[in-house]
């Protein structure tokens, strides 16, 4: 039996290897979804998957959530009941080999970091990453649009908590053109936001940030990388990590030109423990995951989301969803079997069994398959063992996982934070300005009160210095008045005198 085809990837085949089951790489971009209960071998299907795009020539992006998915960088190990698999399905030529992996991780500690800025996450996904409200989202909106009305850069989170506050100080004048701004949601995005920080979310924002073409990277045998996300840390912060892959997403999205549906993907988007993207999502974000499945496609990307139960997907988002693999699932409950019969539903029938009871009854490793044809039709349901990986089963160690960074394409690029002048910086030299100009005008004021009451000492002074000449004149003239007087009566007292004793001489 072929299992080689250059238009298509092998996915397995009926035990004895009949009807084998092909996932077209025309049809690879209309999304798929990979679903099943834990430990019936869902992520070795996405292994499966990825070593087949990587080998097609087409990059891969998926989430390591367990860990597990770094053995992706090493060839598997002979084992015997991965070559009982291989040749109960017909698998020609199986062996042992590794796809190009490189590890990227949020946090920098397990893989090249990744960053993005608070810009290009916007207000929306960053609610969600927050938990916010509609009323503190409106603030959050209104501050990204004042940033953007005063030409200040958001990059990372000092940026916005700086402007957060200065928006508090503004809150008076910015009302009219804006619209009102509470105090109390402000100090409720400040102390959202120091959460974050302390859950290491701040890793996340800054510069340089990811250049999405390092993500659509083949090697120099014209093999996709596999770019594994260390994820396993990133899970105690569900939401962070959901609202990542969506603005990866959204990026890809916004950014990728149209190319109608190529031969095969520009990338294929893994997106694993898929229900943490709708949890708790507000309409708007679910409109927006539903518009980005739909239309991404025409940009050339592949999403398969990776889940328990189809019931996680809306059903908007799921009717995007051509190929299917279903592993698994257990009826336990009345729940369960409602669960188990909605996934059986959304299936195209197979006259030759009932796909509801075949789904609890499928084996690890074994799953119900369904694919889009040539023509973009789903194909009939069938059962399926799914062929074994040929890298690794487990995770790569330590020092494995060290060499691959090492020599990978991209090292060095992302690992040294840069802090440009941004918002915060902008808004401190504002603060500092205006410090000193009311430092400057407060010692203004200062000189000139000192000049004033200099003025007015001098004006006291010279006030008392004309009442005393004016005392000093009026003493100068009554004792000439008087020095005259007495000069004037000694005259005529000598002139007497004279007269008397001429009198008496004659």
């Amino acid at each position: 039996m072929a299992t080689d085809r250059d238009d298509a990837i092998f996915i397995g085949a009926k035990d004895g290897g009949g009807n084998p089951q092909f996932l077209s790489l025309k049809r690879a971009n209309r999304h798929g979804l990979i679903a099943g209960a834990t430990g019936t071998g869902k992520t070795v299907t996405l292994q499966n998957l990825a070593e087949a795009f990587s080998r097609a020539g087409t990059p891969v992006f998926l989430a390591d959530v367990k860990g597990d998915l770094s053995g992706l960088s090493q060839p598997g190990e002979p084992k015997g009941f991965l070559e009982k698999r291989a040749a109960a399905i017909g698998l020609e030529a199986y062996g042992y080999d590794a796809p190009p992996v490189v590890f990227w991780d949020l946090f920098g500690r397990q893989g090249h970091p990744i960053r993005t800025t608070i810009s290009e996450m916007g207000p929306l996904l960053l609610a969600r990453v927050l938990g916010l409200n509609d009323t503190q989202e409106g603030v959050l909106t209104i501050a990204f649009q004042i940033a953007d009305d005063e030409g200040m850069l958001l990059l990372d989170l000092k940026d916005l908590r700086a402007l957060l506050a200065d928006l508090s100080e503004r809150r008076a004048a910015i009302a009219g053109s804006y619209g009102n701004v509470s105090t109390a949601s402000v100090g409720a995005i400040q102390r959202r936001l120091l959460e974050l920080e302390r859950q290491e979310g701040d890793l996340f924002f800054g510069e340089p940030a990811l250049d999405l073409m390092d993500l659509m990277r083949t090697d120099r045998n014209g093999r996709g990388i596999v770019n594994v996300l260390a994820a396993d840390e990133l899970m105690m912060a569900p939401k962070l990590y959901a609202t990542f892959l969506l603005w990866l997403l959204a990026e890809l999205f916004e950014r990728l030109p149209e190319v109608g549906d190529p031969d095969q993907p520009e990338l294929v988007f893994f997106f694993d423990e898929a229900h943490l993207l709708f949890e708790d999502a507000p309409k708007a974000l679910t409109d927006k995951i539903e518009q980005v499945v739909r239309l991404i496609r025409s940009k050339g990307v592949g999403v398969f989301f990776v889940t328990q139960s189809p019931s996680d997907v809306p059903d908007d988002v799921l009717g995007q969803l051509g190929n299917r693999v279903q592993h698994a699932l257990r009826a336990f409950t009345p729940r369960d079997r409602r669960a188990v019969r909605a996934a059986a539903d959304t299936f195209r029938q197979n006259p030759e069994f009932d796909a509801a009871e075949i789904i609890g009854e499928l084996g690890v490793g074994e799953a119900l398959t369904s694919f889009l044809d040539e023509k973009g039709r789903p194909g009939i349901v069938e059962r399926t063992l799914i062929r074994p990986p040929t890298s690794r089963l487990g995770p790569a160690t330590r020092a494995e996982r060290a060499a691959i960074q090492a020599r990978s394409p991209v090292a060095g690029r992302y690992e040294t934070m840069v802090d440009r002048e941004s918002a915060y910086e902008v808004l401190a030299a504002r603060a500092a300005k205006a410090a000193a100009d009311a430092e400057a005008a407060e010692i203004r004021a200062a000189e000139e009160r000192r000049a004033a009451l200099e003025a007015r000492e001098r004006d006291r002074g010279a006030s008392a210095a004309n009442r005393g000449g004016s005392r000093r004149s009026d003493s100068v003239i009554e004792s000439a008045a008087k020095s005259a007087a007495r000069s004037v009566a000694t005259s005529l007292g000598r002139e007497l005198v004279r007269g008397l004793l001429g009198m008496l001489r004659r």
